[in-house]
């Protein structure tokens, strides 16, 4: 497969020309802050090559932060959920004492019991007394 662009061109009866590589200078960097800041100032290659332990360790301490922000948030979640759950059952509790508080009742633990045939005496109970001599 040829080039048909050179193929016309070379037809035409021009010349060829030689391809010489352009040679790239290079690209020369933009004077501001930045990069003065990182090229001359304070911070060049050398110190911050000197300075990666540090900002290893820094980051390392960063991502320990945010977990435990994220585990104490999930812990007071959890807390918050544990105390709606006590609020829920501290009123089933009261609920259900107070139907046992009612269904304790004489009148009606009477009315239960109707249905077993069983019914409440209407005299009160007799004491009984022993003499020293009967029992013998």
């Amino acid at each position: 497969m040829s080039n048909q662009f050179k193929n016309e061109t070379t037809e035409e009866g021009e010349v060829e020309r030689e391809v010489q590589p352009e040679i790239n200078e290079k690209a020369e960097l933009p004077r501001n802050f930045f990069t003065l800041m990182f090229t001359e100032g304070v911070i060049s290659k050398e110190a911050a090559t000197d300075m990666l332990p540090f900002i290893i360790f820094i980051a390392f301490l960063g991502m320990i932060y945010i977990g435990n922000r994220h585990f104490a948030e999930n812990n007071i979640r959890d807390i918050d959920k544990l105390g709606r759950e006590v609020k829920e059952l501290s009123w089933d509790y009261k609920t259900l004492k107070a139907d046992l508080m009612m269904k304790s009742t004489q009148t009606e633990v009477a009315r239960e019991v109707d249905t077993l045939g069983l019914k409440e005496p209407i005299e009160p109970p007799k004491k009984i007394v022993i003499t020293e001599g009967e029992f013998e």
